[in-house]
């Protein structure tokens, strides 16, 4: 019965072994996902927190970093990596390029924490300088990582972003795209950073965006997680709109659908460590357009697992995640 209300992913019997348990104190029947759901990036986490080098590099032999955007994003946003990593880039050789690709990735999230969320005017001189200051050095330090290990395309979805924010061109940041697809054609994290370039927030134009997302998707097997683009650039055409009901029409109500039954809700579909994020960010689109086919079918099986990303495009994102799951 449940799988032909919730779909194939229901009935799904297989534990995974590396699943971390789900917490049983929850708030509103929701929990903060940690280190992707998954044991071994746990491990990854604390060794990176104790910044015990040799112990992240055990931590890391499950994982192919040089394409693993998710497992590499936990090490970016982990407050203190930029205080021991420079010592892992000097000292191993042998490992030079792992060290600078975290050192790299680590300091474009540290530029953002500088600079903060504010608009432009709201940012200050010092939190202009840090920005700048940081992103030089994660610059360096990625692209010498993409000379060390030419088949990593991690380097080049970061390079992306530093290449936005120190404003280096489309024509730069346009190489750097072809670099990262040539080295993954189907790369989900890449294509949502381009999404992101393609909005008129970033000098792009209205519609761009959700073009180069339905294209991209159009190639992509069933199952593929490449479906979240088209979630992603709704969920960007939102956040760019003044109208906050502006997903909510019939076009854009079946696109969702369809996106989400050809990739997440698909018997085909391939769970990761991280997935959960791949259906939040499904869950967030779907709310906002009051899609009620699959909307409590993501919702479903998440379990309540909250990732902040996408939902801190909202004010109060944790608030709003709930009244989702509520309302689906």
């Amino acid at each position: 019965m449940l799988g032909k209300l919730f779909g194939r992913g229901a009935e799904r019997a297989v534990a995974d072994p590396h699943a971390l348990p789900v917490p049983r104190r929850q708030k509103n029947g929701m929990y903060v996902l940690r280190a992707l759901g998954d044991a071994r990036v746990l491990a990854l986490v604390e060794a990176a927190e104790a910044g015990a080098w040799e112990a992240v590099k055990a931590a890391l032999v499950p994982f192919d970093l040089g394409r693993d955007h998710q497992v590499l994003g936990e090490l970016a946003e982990l407050d203190g990596v930029q205080d021991w990593i420079g010592r892992a880039v000097e000292e191993d050789k042998e490992h030079r390029a792992t060290a600078l690709l975290i050192s790299g990735t680590r300091h474009v999230s540290w530029a953002w924490e500088a600079r903060t969320r504010q608009l432009a005017v709201n940012v200050t001189q010092e939190q202009w300088r840090l920005f700048h200051e940081r992103l030089e050095i994660a610059e360096e330090h990625l692209l010498e990582a993409a000379e060390l290990r030419p088949e990593w395309a991690t380097p080049w979805r970061r390079l992306l972003t530093s290449g936005r924010g120190m404003s280096l061109g489309l024509a730069v940041n346009e190489v750097r795209l072809d670099a990262a697809l040539r080295r993954d054609p189907l790369d989900l994290e890449t294509h949502i950073e381009w999404v992101s370039q393609l909005q008129p927030r970033w000098s792009g134009e209205p519609g761009q965006a959700l073009e180069f997302a339905r294209e991209a998707f159009a190639d992509a097997p069933d199952g593929h997680r490449l479906g979240c683009v088209i979630a992603m650039a709704h969920i960007e055409d939102w956040v760019e709109s003044d109208n906050k009901n502006c997903l909510v029409t019939p076009e854009i109500q079946d696109e969702l659908l369809d996106a989400a039954e050809r990739s997440i809700l698909h018997p085909d579909h391939v769970r990761r460590p991280g997935w959960q994020e791949d259906f939040n960010i499904f869950a967030m689109a779907l709310s906002l357009a009051r899609q009620r086919v699959a909307m409590p079918r993501v919702f479903h099986e998440l379990g309540g697992a909250y990732t902040p990303w996408p939902w801190r495009y909202m004010g109060q994102p944790e608030e709003m995640y709930a009244r989702a799951r509520r309302n689906a």
